[in-house]
């Protein structure tokens, strides 16, 4: 396998979710680097802060579409929770002492690009055009932020 490479077809325009989209690539290539160690505490730190900063980025994707009104923001939460479990059985098997790198990067890479091509993109317009009417009256995008990162 080869790492993921960030390309402008997995952006969607949104620049705090688009930074946030390229760290999680960040994440999937440095368990592409680490594949078939043996060392597991390295797979482990690496598959933690994966799991973390996908979990916050989600909340924070969701918390915009919300906030957007985008009309299908629960079904993108369905595909979000149905993913965390998928992924959660990863990381079961994985403490199990199973080796559950190449099929889980595979899962990833799939996965990622999939979800932001497709789910991602269909959102992106619905929050860009509510983020850019009230940028312009109450600085919303920048009220969000705060709100969600402190």
């Amino acid at each position: 396998m080869h790492a993921l490479k960030w390309t402008s077809e997995l952006e969607i325009g949104i620049p705090p979710i688009d930074k946030q989209h390229k760290r999680i690539v960040d994440y999937i290539n440095q368990l592409e680097e680490i594949k078939g160690t043996t060392n597991r505490e390295e797979v482990d730190n690496v598959l933690n802060q994966l799991v973390d900063y996908t979990l916050s980025h989600f909340a924070f994707e969701e918390e915009l579409m919300e906030e957007s009104g985008y009309m299908f923001v629960n079904a993108h939460k369905r595909v979000h929770k149905l993913f965390v479990r998928k992924v959660g059985v990863f990381v079961d098997r994985h403490k199990l002492g199973e080796d559950i790198t190449l099929e889980l990067l595979i899962t990833l890479k799939t996965w990622l690009v999939n979800h932001i091509k497709n789910d991602d993109n269909d959102y992106s317009e619905v929050v860009k055009n509510k983020m850019h009417l009230k940028v312009k009256k109450s600085g919303w995008l920048k009220n969000s932020l705060k709100k969600f990162f402190g």
